[in-house]
């Protein structure tokens, strides 16, 4: 397995384990047992309540250049510069919620092979946390049509803020 690939179910599951702590402390369910799936499944698979859970998990990133730049991978010159005008050109707001509808049209598209699926997805942006996504809550469009039971946003990358329910 490549370094990116390990640091991607890395990142999956402590976001995962992140949610799990959040969401039982918040409704009092309990949520244990963690494992990875294979591709065709849900990134990772728990026990709610003693019943299979599948959680799908997904990062928000204002970009993929920024994901790089937050994960602190090296940026080539022409990506930077890509970087800073996309910066210039739409404010840290704007971002935030294009990249958050962009997220859930991408996975509202996507099958699995799961019972029962969730989607939680990490907030990684340093300037974005559950109270900027709350401000917004009314531009973020969650597709009538999708294979999750539940969406949830983890407010930021410690998991501090909790959580909050999009579906």
């Amino acid at each position: 397995m490549s370094s990116s690939e390990d640091e991607k179910l890395r990142l999956e599951h402590e976001a995962a384990k992140l949610f799990m702590r959040a969401y039982e402390k918040e409704t009092g369910h309990k949520i244990r047992h963690l494992w990875h799936n294979l591709p065709t499944k849900p990134d990772v698979s728990c026990l709610l309540e003693g019943d299979k859970l599948d959680i799908e998990v997904a990062h928000l990133y204002g970009s993929e250049a920024e994901a790089m730049r937050i994960l602190g991978r090296s940026l080539s010159a022409e990506t930077q510069s890509a970087l800073a005008e996309q910066e210039l050109e739409h404010n840290t707001d704007q971002r935030l919620v294009s990249a958050l509808n962009r997220i859930l049209r991408q996975k509202a598209q996507k099958t699995y092979q799961s019972q029962r699926v969730w989607l939680l997805i990490r907030n990684a942006h340093p300037q974005w946390n559950a109270r900027k996504i709350i401000q917004f809550i009314n531009k973020i469009q969650v597709p009538t049509s999708h294979p999750f039971e539940q969406i949830w946003i983890l407010g930021d990358t410690h998991g501090k803020p909790g959580i909050l329910q999009l579906a």
